[in-house]
């Protein structure tokens, strides 16, 4: 906050003058600059004018008052007032009400106590403040439109911050589709001690994920982003999954490279692959280009590849065999390790697939047109 604009919060001052009015047994009254009683042990007395604070905050120096002096004085009684630093600035008064004799031995202690509150409340709003600027500055970044805001402007807010957006950074999503509302603070805490270095951008987008803009240095991206998944399922349990959008710099590309990792945990999940902690993108760069096309033309094209073999009850087990072959380089020996199962049962099941298509999967034309229909009928109609 700026020299000039620290205020007391009405909310916060009653909390303390309350609270601390209970324990020492006299009344303690909170004031603004300008004299106004926002907190105070007796209710009856927030709102009104205590003229004693005016000089106080002028002066910068503490003031008693015995029964005469009050007197003369609007809305004060007898005690003692004493100012209220914050940042070095006066933000009010605290008083205590008593003779000033009995009540000045707990005027230092009440005013460092509110002291300190006031700091903690207003680092509290300052990081607040600041979480709420960089929650903007990811909107601007990850749903840039030029036609709203250039990247120039974007680039400014950035550097306010501190931010540089020339710097390349690492892209990652963290997927709150499974997360309950009420531990979705907890999970951006634990992706903030995750990401600390003081170039990352880290924010909750709206209610579906958490987008990290990770300075990015050295080392392997995809390593970032399992450290990540290792602290959420260590913390929070196995809920979670983060997508990696891969390395980027600048607006338009971070704007692209956020979308890519945002792709890469939904293909994750449509595809069935509940288990991967992490989504990269690189993976999923066929499956991201069959979810450009129209639903229909894609039901169009699964339907005439794969005929009737979705509506047969082993369709999941046949499919898994189809992925793992393809994915495998239609190596034999290679896909049956990644299914866990015998050479000669990975040979029964294509030999199956083959007699319900009609056509041999020996033709790696073919047998990629059957892949690419088997991802295309796992993305369904959304």
């Amino acid at each position: 906050m700026k020299k000039g604009l620290l205020m007391i919060s009405a909310r916060l001052a009653q909390e303390i003058a309350a609270e601390t009015s209970g324990i020492i047994g006299y009344n303690v009254v909170i004031t603004d600059r300008d004299g106004i009683v926002l907190g105070s042990g007796d209710p009856s007395r927030v709102g009104s004018f205590h003229e004693a604070s005016l000089e106080v905050v002028r002066t910068e120096r503490p003031a008693a008052h015995g029964a005469e002096q009050a007197r003369l004085l609007a809305g004060v009684r007898p005690g003692i007032t004493l100012p209220v630093f914050l940042d070095g600035e006066v933000v009010g008064t605290v008083g205590l009400t008593g003779a000033p004799t009995q009540v000045r031995r707990f005027g230092m202690v009440v005013r460092h106590q509110t002291e300190l509150l006031l700091r903690e409340a207003s680092l509290i709003t300052s990081r607040l403040v600041r979480d709420k600027a960089v929650t903007d500055l990811l909107q601007d970044i990850t749903r840039h439109d030029p036609a709203i805001v250039t990247q120039e402007e974007v680039a400014a807010t950035a550097r306010e911050l501190g931010f540089d957006l020339r710097l390349p950074r690492v892209t990652l999503v963290v997927d709150l589709e499974r997360v309950p509302t009420e531990r979705v603070s907890a999970v951006l805490r634990t992706v903030h001690e995750v990401f600390r270095d003081a170039q990352d951008v880290v924010g909750a987008i709206g209610r579906s994920h958490i987008a990290v803009l990770h300075r990015f240095r050295s080392g392997d991206p995809l390593a970032v982003a399992g450290r990540a998944a290792e602290a959420l399922t260590e913390a929070h349990g196995p809920h979670h999954r983060v997508g990696v959008g891969g390395i980027a710099a600048g607006v338009v590309e971070l704007r692209d490279s956020h979308a890519d990792a945002l792709a890469a945990v939904r293909l994750a999940s449509r595809d069935g692959d509940r288990a991967v902690p992490v989504a990269d993108i690189a993976e999923y760069r066929v499956h991201q280009l069959l979810a450009t096309i129209g639903v229909g033309a894609r039901a169009r094209f699964a339907c005439s590849v794969l005929g009737d073999l979705p509506d047969r009850p082993d369709w999941d087990v046949l499919r898994e065999t189809l992925m793992a072959w393809a994915e495998r380089g239609f190596h034999l020996v290679r896909a049956a390790e990644a299914l866990h199962v015998h050479r000669n049962t990975l040979v029964y099941r294509l030999e199956k697939i083959e007699s319900i298509l009609g056509r041999s999967l020996r033709d790696h034309r073919h047998a990629i047109a059957v892949y690419l229909a088997c991802i295309a009928h796992g993305q369904g109609r959304g």
